[in-house]
């Protein structure tokens, strides 16, 4: 049965059972993307940004003879945020095409409907059949990116010392773990703030306020998922430049992924990108000895990030898409359906 759970109060055979399900997924969908594990999975299903809500519901197949409680092979969530209902769904690849999927976007999307929100935003992995699932219920694809890998164990450290080192003069740049120093967080907040209208999707929001840049950071290590920032400052007004950011989640600790990568206007043209990005990966191989690989997403247009990134040596993986449906559109098509 379908019902709603919540993993803060969840038992740890539980969210054991749902990690089995997820690298499910991973092994039929995504075969090259490491396997999660269960450090500070339970953190990283309930810890939300203040103002954000996550409301969840899990598909339990029914008991064993001696009463073990049958296995989680289907979960959604729903993340709850501005004006929009963030969906993500899981069901074990062998329960796929038995309905389930349909009814676990049905109770979510009742929800938000019955929360007051108009629309519904899902991202959807290319290549995978969650393309044709989410585009026969009325999803309609609104973005996409390409995610790329970086595969550090064939990284030319020598040359990538070298470009960590071709920033133009009167800029340079330090390496923050943990994040952002609190006397740069307003340096910090304004270097974001100024590519905020660059359209790059809206699913993973960046946050352009001090306070909530604070609050962002504070739940990523709530949630198990180290940040480590690197920053180019202007040394003749100590503004940030240029930026960059990598999270090594707990739960996939062998694999990072590449969050913003943002270079001011004014100070553009220096290397500041391909520098910061550089300084970066050279930080990591000492601070993250078991880190094996870097993912970051890019939009297909931002030619010249996609330029640096191949230059270190990532490699183009598969399109990310972003999908989005009316919520009063979804529920009458599903509940028509039944």
């Amino acid at each position: 049965m379908v019902r709603e759970w919540d993993p803060r109060t969840a038992s740890s055979a539980e969210i054991a059972s749902l990690l089995d399900t997820l690298n499910a997924v991973l092994a039929a969908d995504l075969p090259l993307d490491p396997p999660w594990r269960e450090s500070s999975m339970r953190e990283y299903l309930s810890e939300v940004m203040p103002g954000e809500r996550r409301i969840s519901w899990v598909y339990q197949a029914d008991p064993a003879p001696d009463g073990t409680p049958g296995a989680i092979l289907g979960h959604v969530h729903v993340l709850l945020l501005g004006g929009i209902g963030v969906l993500e769904v899981l069901v074990h690849p062998a329960l796929r095409r038995s309905g389930l999927g349909r009814e676990l976007v049905r109770v979510a999307a009742r929800r938000v409907w019955d929360e007051g929100f108009q629309s519904i935003g899902v991202e959807v992995v290319g290549d995978t059949p969650a393309v044709a699932f989410y585009e026969a219920l009325g999803f309609t694809r609104e973005y996409v990116e390409t995610r790329s890998v970086l595969d550090l164990g064939a990284v030319e450290w020598p040359v990538l010392a070298e470009m960590a080192t071709e920033v133009g003069a009167g800029y340079h740049v330090e390496f923050c773990p943990g994040g952002p120093p609190d006397d740069l967080i307003e340096a910090y907040a304004r270097a974001k703030a100024e590519v905020r209208d660059v359209d790059d999707g809206e699913l993973r929001p960046s946050s352009y306020d001090p306070q909530r840049l604070r609050d962002s950071l504070d739940t990523l290590h709530r949630r198990g998922m180290k940040p480590y920032i690197v920053l180019a400052l202007h040394e003749q007004t100590g503004e940030v430049a240029g930026l960059t950011e990598v999270v090594v989640p707990a739960q996939h600790p062998t694999r990072a992924d590449q969050y913003d990568t943002i270079v001011v206007r004014d100070h553009r043209g220096y290397g500041i990108d391909r520098a910061i990005k550089a300084r970066m990966l050279l930080e990591l191989r000492s601070a993250e000895p078991e880190l094996a690989e870097v993912q970051t997403w890019n939009a297909q247009a931002n030619e010249a990030m996609l330029k640096v990134n191949a230059e270190l040596g990532y490699r183009p993986d598969r399109d990310w898409c972003e999908y989005s449906v009316d919520v009063a559109e979804l529920v009458h098509r599903l509940d028509s359906q039944r």
